[in-house]
């Protein structure tokens, strides 16, 4: 279990009946710290997190999540990371190498991301803009396209790298992506295909 990040269930899958309790919780953000510095290539921005995300401290935890698996395929993490009880210290060094950090747009934790009002969503906007500023990665990639949409005002946004140029805030030597969401519920994305996404993404930040 993560000595950064520790699980509150102590390195243990929560049981369904537990859920409920971590509803409005909050995960600990994978970012850089005075403590632990690194510098950023990329910012992973999910929406929320889940309630099984909250109840082990760890990002995209739950078991039908294919945000771990993708990461393996493209080969940004191999072999591919186990969220399903809190991530370990050797995964968060693993993060840290990668030069990844990781953040959502609301911190509330909910069983469903359609939980979420647009307002909470538009609020989240400047806090990236603000971290993307601080941080100074290579690029942001938000994770979700219609949260996309809603937080950044953009009823058009589709899937991939976003032209910038028009958005007067966002810091133009940083590139912004938008990447399906990797829930078991989207049935238009594979494994395969999210990992040929993050593939793109990652080849980008790393030339």
């Amino acid at each position: 279990m993560s000595k950064l990040h520790p699980s509150p269930l102590q390195g243990r899958r929560p049981h369904k009946e537990e859920l409920h309790h971590f509803e409005n919780g909050e995960i600990t953000d994978r970012l850089p710290t005075e403590e632990n510095p690194y510098p950023v290539k990329l910012l992973m921005v999910g929406i929320n997190p889940g309630l099984w995300t909250a109840a082990v401290n760890a990002p995209f935890a739950h078991p039908g999540n294919r945000f771990w698996p993708s990461l393996d395929v493209a080969g940004i993490l191999s072999p591919k990371v186990d969220a399903s009880t809190g991530l370990s210290d050797e995964d968060e060094q693993r993060l840290i190498d990668a030069g990844i950090a990781i953040t959502n747009l609301v911190p509330r934790a909910t069983a469903r991301a359609d939980q979420l009002t647009a307002e909470e969503l538009k609020e989240s906007r400047q806090r990236i803009i603000r971290l993307a500023e601080e941080l100074k990665p290579r690029a942001v990639a938000i994770i979700g396209i219609t949260a996309y949409r809603t937080a950044f005002s953009n009823n058009k946004a589709k899937l991939g790298h976003q032209d910038t140029s028009e958005m007067d805030d966002w810091p133009q030597d940083i590139e912004l992506w938008v990447t399906p969401q990797p829930s078991g519920l989207n049935a238009h994305e594979t494994i395969q295909t999210l990992g040929e996404k993050w593939k793109t993404i990652w080849d980008s930040v790393n030339n």
